[in-house]
Protein backbone atom coordinates (compact mmCIF):
# COMPACT_ATOMS: atom_id res chain seq x y z
CA UNK A 1 0.00 0.00 0.00
CA UNK A 2 2.97 2.79 1.00
CA UNK A 3 4.44 2.16 -2.95
CA UNK A 4 0.73 2.92 -4.57
CA UNK A 5 0.39 5.62 -2.09
CA UNK A 6 3.61 7.52 -3.33
CA UNK A 7 3.50 9.94 -6.24
CA UNK A 8 6.68 9.93 -8.02
CA UNK A 9 8.11 12.97 -9.60
CA UNK A 10 8.69 11.23 -13.06
CA UNK A 11 4.67 10.99 -13.02
CA UNK A 12 4.20 14.37 -12.84
CA UNK A 13 6.68 15.73 -15.16
CA UNK A 14 5.99 13.61 -17.64
CA UNK A 15 1.60 14.46 -17.00
CA UNK A 16 2.90 18.41 -17.06
CA UNK A 17 4.82 17.38 -20.37
CA UNK A 18 1.66 16.25 -22.23
CA UNK A 19 -0.99 18.58 -20.34
CA UNK A 20 1.18 21.51 -20.00
CA UNK A 21 0.04 23.52 -23.32
CA UNK A 22 -3.56 24.47 -21.03
CA UNK A 23 -2.47 27.52 -18.84
CA UNK A 24 -6.47 28.73 -18.76
CA UNK A 25 -8.00 27.67 -15.76
CA UNK A 26 -12.06 27.83 -17.51
CA UNK A 27 -11.02 25.15 -20.18
CA UNK A 28 -9.76 22.20 -17.62
CA UNK A 29 -12.30 19.69 -18.35
CA UNK A 30 -14.30 18.13 -15.37
CA UNK A 31 -15.17 14.25 -15.88
CA UNK A 32 -17.07 12.37 -13.65
CA UNK A 33 -18.42 10.28 -16.23
CA UNK A 34 -16.83 7.26 -14.08
CA UNK A 35 -18.41 7.63 -11.10
CA UNK A 36 -21.83 6.49 -13.27
CA UNK A 37 -20.46 3.83 -15.08
CA UNK A 38 -18.88 2.58 -11.48
CA UNK A 39 -22.81 2.79 -9.87
CA UNK A 40 -23.95 0.53 -13.12
CA UNK A 41 -21.59 -2.18 -12.96
CA UNK A 42 -22.32 -2.04 -8.93
CA UNK A 43 -26.16 -2.53 -9.31
CA UNK A 44 -24.98 -5.50 -12.07
CA UNK A 45 -22.41 -7.44 -10.23
CA UNK A 46 -23.44 -10.63 -8.81
CA UNK A 47 -21.40 -12.56 -6.65
CA UNK A 48 -20.99 -15.19 -9.61
CA UNK A 49 -19.84 -12.34 -11.99
CA UNK A 50 -18.63 -9.48 -10.21
CA UNK A 51 -14.96 -9.37 -11.22
CA UNK A 52 -16.21 -9.83 -14.91
CA UNK A 53 -18.78 -7.02 -14.46
CA UNK A 54 -16.55 -4.75 -12.94
CA UNK A 55 -13.76 -5.40 -15.38
CA UNK A 56 -16.01 -4.77 -18.14
CA UNK A 57 -18.98 -2.65 -17.53
CA UNK A 58 -16.33 -0.42 -15.48
CA UNK A 59 -11.99 -0.56 -15.50
CA UNK A 60 -12.05 -1.44 -19.68
CA UNK A 61 -15.38 0.98 -20.86
CA UNK A 62 -14.15 3.72 -18.67
CA UNK A 63 -12.36 7.33 -19.40
CA UNK A 64 -8.40 7.69 -19.86
CA UNK A 65 -8.50 9.04 -16.30
CA UNK A 66 -9.59 5.47 -14.73
CA UNK A 67 -7.88 3.67 -17.74
CA UNK A 68 -4.80 5.53 -15.88
CA UNK A 69 -5.68 5.33 -12.28
CA UNK A 70 -6.30 1.28 -13.06
CA UNK A 71 -2.85 0.97 -13.58
CA UNK A 72 -1.43 3.58 -11.02
CA UNK A 73 -3.87 2.22 -7.84
CA UNK A 74 -6.99 0.03 -9.03
CA UNK A 75 -4.90 -2.75 -10.47
CA UNK A 76 -7.43 -5.07 -11.59
CA UNK A 77 -10.91 -5.77 -10.81
CA UNK A 78 -10.59 -8.27 -8.28
CA UNK A 79 -8.73 -6.07 -6.24
CA UNK A 80 -11.43 -3.79 -6.62
CA UNK A 81 -14.24 -6.16 -5.47
CA UNK A 82 -11.79 -7.47 -2.83
CA UNK A 83 -11.72 -4.26 -1.41
CA UNK A 84 -15.74 -3.45 -2.12
CA UNK A 85 -16.55 -6.67 -0.16
CA UNK A 86 -14.29 -5.93 2.99
CA UNK A 87 -16.47 -2.76 3.14
CA UNK A 88 -19.90 -3.33 1.46
CA UNK A 89 -21.52 -0.64 3.78
CA UNK A 90 -19.04 1.58 3.07
CA UNK A 91 -19.29 1.78 -0.62
CA UNK A 92 -23.28 1.52 -0.60
CA UNK A 93 -23.22 4.57 1.62
CA UNK A 94 -20.34 6.49 -1.06
CA UNK A 95 -23.55 6.09 -4.33
CA UNK A 96 -25.73 9.75 -3.37
CA UNK A 97 -22.65 11.66 -2.41
CA UNK A 98 -20.54 10.69 -5.00
CA UNK A 99 -23.01 11.45 -7.63
CA UNK A 100 -23.00 15.32 -6.56
CA UNK A 101 -19.38 15.31 -7.22
CA UNK A 102 -20.16 17.40 -11.02
CA UNK A 103 -21.56 19.99 -7.94
CA UNK A 104 -18.23 21.06 -6.73
CA UNK A 105 -16.59 22.66 -10.60
CA UNK A 106 -17.58 25.97 -9.31
CA UNK A 107 -15.28 25.94 -6.36
CA UNK A 108 -13.26 23.66 -8.47
CA UNK A 109 -13.03 26.92 -10.94
CA UNK A 110 -12.30 29.33 -8.36
CA UNK A 111 -9.18 27.20 -6.90
CA UNK A 112 -8.01 27.86 -10.63
CA UNK A 113 -8.46 30.92 -10.79
CA UNK A 114 -6.77 31.50 -7.06
CA UNK A 115 -3.57 29.63 -8.58
CA UNK A 116 -3.72 31.52 -11.99
CA UNK A 117 -3.49 34.52 -9.73
CA UNK A 118 -0.88 33.84 -7.51
CA UNK A 119 1.25 31.69 -9.89
CA UNK A 120 0.51 33.02 -13.45
CA UNK A 121 3.04 30.11 -15.56
CA UNK A 122 0.13 27.70 -14.06
CA UNK A 123 -0.55 24.68 -15.92
CA UNK A 124 -4.85 23.05 -15.70
CA UNK A 125 -5.20 19.40 -16.42
CA UNK A 126 -8.48 17.66 -16.83
CA UNK A 127 -9.40 16.17 -13.83
CA UNK A 128 -11.11 13.04 -13.46
CA UNK A 129 -12.93 11.45 -10.79
CA UNK A 130 -13.42 7.63 -10.48
CA UNK A 131 -14.13 5.22 -7.30
CA UNK A 132 -11.19 3.12 -6.71
CA UNK A 133 -10.35 0.68 -4.22
CA UNK A 134 -9.22 2.99 -1.00
CA UNK A 135 -5.68 3.08 -1.63
CA UNK A 136 -5.47 6.38 -3.22
CA UNK A 137 -7.45 9.88 -2.96
CA UNK A 138 -5.76 11.19 -5.73
CA UNK A 139 -2.37 11.11 -8.31
CA UNK A 140 -1.76 12.06 -11.65
CA UNK A 141 -0.89 11.14 -14.97
CA UNK A 142 -0.04 12.46 -18.37
CA UNK A 143 -3.62 12.65 -19.22
CA UNK A 144 -4.70 14.70 -15.89
CA UNK A 145 -5.70 14.61 -12.34
CA UNK A 146 -6.99 11.55 -10.74
CA UNK A 147 -9.32 11.55 -8.00
CA UNK A 148 -10.37 8.47 -5.61
CA UNK A 149 -13.75 10.07 -4.60
CA UNK A 150 -14.04 6.47 -2.45
CA UNK A 151 -12.30 8.28 0.28
CA UNK A 152 -14.29 10.58 0.65
CA UNK A 153 -17.22 8.95 2.23
CA UNK A 154 -16.83 10.12 5.73
CA UNK A 155 -20.30 12.12 5.92
CA UNK A 156 -22.58 11.94 9.11
CA UNK A 157 -23.52 8.17 10.02
CA UNK A 158 -21.36 6.76 6.93
CA UNK A 159 -20.70 3.08 8.31
CA UNK A 160 -17.01 2.41 8.57
CA UNK A 161 -17.54 -1.28 8.95
CA UNK A 162 -14.51 -2.97 7.76
CA UNK A 163 -12.17 -0.10 7.60
CA UNK A 164 -8.91 -0.48 8.95
CA UNK A 165 -7.73 2.21 11.23
CA UNK A 166 -5.76 4.13 8.94
CA UNK A 167 -8.97 4.36 6.81
CA UNK A 168 -10.71 5.75 9.24
CA UNK A 169 -8.33 8.51 10.47
CA UNK A 170 -7.70 9.46 6.96
CA UNK A 171 -11.09 9.30 4.96
CA UNK A 172 -12.43 12.42 4.99
CA UNK A 173 -16.26 13.85 4.39
CA UNK A 174 -17.27 14.61 0.43
CA UNK A 175 -17.27 18.21 0.92
CA UNK A 176 -12.89 17.82 1.25
CA UNK A 177 -12.78 16.71 -2.80
CA UNK A 178 -11.81 20.91 -3.76
CA UNK A 179 -8.85 20.14 -1.12
CA UNK A 180 -7.63 17.03 -2.70
CA UNK A 181 -7.94 18.34 -6.34
CA UNK A 182 -6.04 21.51 -5.43
CA UNK A 183 -3.22 19.09 -3.87
CA UNK A 184 -2.54 17.39 -6.72
CA UNK A 185 -3.15 20.51 -8.97
CA UNK A 186 -0.18 22.38 -7.11
CA UNK A 187 1.59 18.64 -7.51
CA UNK A 188 1.31 19.12 -11.11
CA UNK A 189 2.87 22.70 -10.84
CA UNK A 190 5.79 21.61 -8.93
CA UNK A 191 9.55 22.42 -10.39
CA UNK A 192 11.33 20.20 -7.59
CA UNK A 193 15.46 19.70 -8.56
CA UNK A 194 16.37 15.99 -10.18
CA UNK A 195 13.43 15.30 -12.68
CA UNK A 196 12.39 11.90 -12.49
CA UNK A 197 14.60 11.29 -9.42
CA UNK A 198 12.50 11.69 -6.02
CA UNK A 199 13.72 8.74 -4.62
CA UNK A 200 17.26 10.28 -4.37
CA UNK A 201 15.78 12.97 -2.31
CA UNK A 202 16.45 13.07 1.48
CA UNK A 203 13.24 13.06 3.58
CA UNK A 204 13.32 16.86 3.87
CA UNK A 205 12.84 17.12 0.23
CA UNK A 206 10.13 14.82 0.35
CA UNK A 207 8.27 16.53 3.19
CA UNK A 208 8.48 19.88 1.64
CA UNK A 209 7.03 18.40 -1.63
CA UNK A 210 4.05 17.27 -0.17
CA UNK A 211 3.71 19.92 2.84
CA UNK A 212 4.08 22.53 -0.01
CA UNK A 213 1.36 20.85 -1.78
CA UNK A 214 -0.60 21.07 0.94
CA UNK A 215 0.38 24.62 2.03
CA UNK A 216 -0.36 26.35 -1.52
CA UNK A 217 -3.43 24.02 -1.84
CA UNK A 218 -5.06 25.52 1.14
CA UNK A 219 -4.23 28.72 -0.37
CA UNK A 220 -6.08 28.51 -3.74
CA UNK A 221 -8.89 26.05 -1.76
CA UNK A 222 -9.55 27.54 1.55
CA UNK A 223 -8.56 24.08 2.72
CA UNK A 224 -6.09 21.28 3.04
CA UNK A 225 -6.43 17.45 2.65
CA UNK A 226 -4.55 16.51 6.88
CA UNK A 227 -6.53 18.41 9.30
CA UNK A 228 -6.15 15.25 11.28
CA UNK A 229 -2.51 16.01 11.29
CA UNK A 230 -2.80 19.48 12.59
CA UNK A 231 -4.82 18.35 15.46
CA UNK A 232 -1.85 16.47 16.33
CA UNK A 233 0.68 18.17 15.64
CA UNK A 234 0.10 21.53 16.26
CA UNK A 235 0.57 21.02 20.82
CA UNK A 236 3.09 19.02 19.81
CA UNK A 237 5.16 20.92 16.88
CA UNK A 238 8.60 20.80 18.98
CA UNK A 239 8.44 17.23 19.76
CA UNK A 240 7.95 16.57 16.69
CA UNK A 241 10.65 18.53 14.32
CA UNK A 242 13.33 17.68 17.13
CA UNK A 243 12.27 13.89 15.96
CA UNK A 244 11.98 15.22 12.18
CA UNK A 245 15.20 17.12 12.54
CA UNK A 246 17.25 13.65 13.53
CA UNK A 247 16.12 12.40 10.15
CA UNK A 248 15.88 14.87 7.44
CA UNK A 249 18.78 14.75 5.80
CA UNK A 250 18.56 11.05 5.59
CA UNK A 251 16.91 8.42 2.83
CA UNK A 252 14.54 6.91 5.52
CA UNK A 253 10.80 7.91 5.53
CA UNK A 254 9.13 5.16 7.28
CA UNK A 255 8.49 7.04 9.94
CA UNK A 256 7.44 10.51 8.02
CA UNK A 257 5.55 9.22 5.16
CA UNK A 258 3.72 6.89 3.18
CA UNK A 259 3.12 4.90 6.43
CA UNK A 260 -0.59 3.82 5.83
CA UNK A 261 -0.98 0.79 8.42
CA UNK A 262 2.55 1.10 10.03
CA UNK A 263 2.44 3.92 12.07
CA UNK A 264 3.07 3.41 15.28
CA UNK A 265 1.78 5.72 18.21
CA UNK A 266 1.79 8.27 15.86
CA UNK A 267 -0.87 9.68 12.97
CA UNK A 268 0.91 8.51 9.74
CA UNK A 269 2.35 11.04 7.63
CA UNK A 270 3.40 13.36 9.82
CA UNK A 271 5.63 14.62 6.96
CA UNK A 272 2.90 16.38 5.21
CA UNK A 273 2.45 18.20 8.12
CA UNK A 274 6.23 19.34 8.98
CA UNK A 275 6.50 20.36 5.59
CA UNK A 276 3.65 22.95 5.51
CA UNK A 277 4.49 24.13 8.77
CA UNK A 278 8.06 25.08 6.83
CA UNK A 279 5.81 25.95 3.81
CA UNK A 280 3.89 28.33 6.20
CA UNK A 281 6.88 29.78 7.87
CA UNK A 282 8.64 30.87 4.43
CA UNK A 283 5.36 32.46 3.49
CA UNK A 284 4.91 34.42 6.31
CA UNK A 285 8.46 35.71 6.19
CA UNK A 286 8.17 36.53 2.97
CA UNK A 287 7.48 40.37 1.97
CA UNK A 288 6.52 39.51 -1.66
CA UNK A 289 3.85 37.06 -1.35
CA UNK A 290 3.26 35.31 -4.76
CA UNK A 291 6.87 35.27 -5.09
CA UNK A 292 7.10 33.27 -2.28
CA UNK A 293 4.04 30.97 -3.87
CA UNK A 294 6.73 30.76 -7.12
CA UNK A 295 9.98 29.35 -4.66
CA UNK A 296 7.73 27.23 -2.88
CA UNK A 297 6.43 25.58 -6.11
CA UNK A 298 10.54 25.59 -7.42
CA UNK A 299 12.17 24.83 -4.45
CA UNK A 300 15.51 24.06 -5.84
CA UNK A 301 17.86 23.70 -2.56
CA UNK A 302 16.16 21.70 0.20
CA UNK A 303 18.66 22.43 3.20
CA UNK A 304 18.46 27.18 1.81
CA UNK A 305 14.88 26.79 1.45
CA UNK A 306 14.32 25.57 5.02
CA UNK A 307 17.18 27.97 6.43
CA UNK A 308 14.96 30.92 4.57
CA UNK A 309 12.17 29.92 6.24
CA UNK A 310 13.26 30.98 9.45
CA UNK A 311 10.94 27.87 11.20
CA UNK A 312 13.60 26.42 13.10
CA UNK A 313 13.74 29.98 14.78
CA UNK A 314 10.88 29.65 16.89
CA UNK A 315 12.17 26.77 19.16
CA UNK A 316 14.95 29.00 20.07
Amino acid sequence: MKKALILTLGIWLLAAAVCGQNTNPETAKIVTSDIDLFWKAYDKAKPENNLNVFRDEYLRKGSVGLRDFTKLRIGSSCALVGTIEAAPQYYAALREPSLKVAAYEPQLRASFRRLKELYPEAVFPDVYFMIGRMNSAGTVSPNGLLIGVDMFGKNAGAPLDGLTDWHKAVVAPTDRIPFIVAHELIHFEQKFPGAGNDGEWPLLGKALNEGGADFVGELIAGGNINPHLHEYGNPRERELWLDFKKEMDGKKIENWLYQGNDAKDRPADLGYYIGYKICESYYKNAKDKKQAVKDILEIRDFAKFLADSRYEEKFR
